[in-house]
């Protein structure tokens, strides 16, 4: 069993992307308004916001737990509404992971926008599981962004 690995999701989505770059790079506490059971807070420690080098604290709920993570920003491509958060400390990355990075990409594909979530991680073992509920929570989440303001 490999301790290091990647998960890639896809998710289709009808907003424009720079909705979704904007909210994870300038305004991430936008985002507990609109998925409050997932997302409590983002608290920027250190740097300016939506800038590389800044520190931010997660505040949210995975697995029925309050958690708190600590990410770097490492990278933000404006025009094509990418940034890269490199997790450095906090329940998931000092619990079962001693590397994590979570990278956010929307795309056009066809006729959809599509982003694609990918999480590349290295294991503090091989008893610690892929991080596939991490994938699925984090999809769900990007749904409730999605949906967030439309009217049946």
């Amino acid at each position: 069993m490999a301790l290091s690995g990647k998960l890639i999701g896809y998710v289709e989505i009808s907003k424009k992307g720079d909705v979704f770059h904007d909210l994870f790079t300038h305004n991430p506490n936008e985002i507990a308004v609109i998925s409050p059971d997932k997302i409590h807070a983002c608290e920027l420690v250190d740097g300016d916001r939506g800038t590389v080098g800044s520190l931010v604290h997660w505040h949210y709920s995975h697995e029925g737990k309050k958690k708190i993570d600590k990410a770097v920003i490492e990278a933000v491509n404006e025009e094509n509404h990418m940034i890269v958060f490199n997790l450095v400390g906090g329940d998931l990355v000092d619990d079962k992971f001693k590397t994590m990075k979570v990278i956010l990409h929307t795309e056009k594909k066809g006729d959809a926008q599509v982003i694609t979530l990918t999480l590349e991680f290295e294991k503090l073992d091989t008893s610690v599981p892929y991080p596939t509920s991490f994938m699925d929570w984090f999809c769900h989440m990007l749904k409730d962004i999605d949906a967030h303001g439309k009217t049946e």
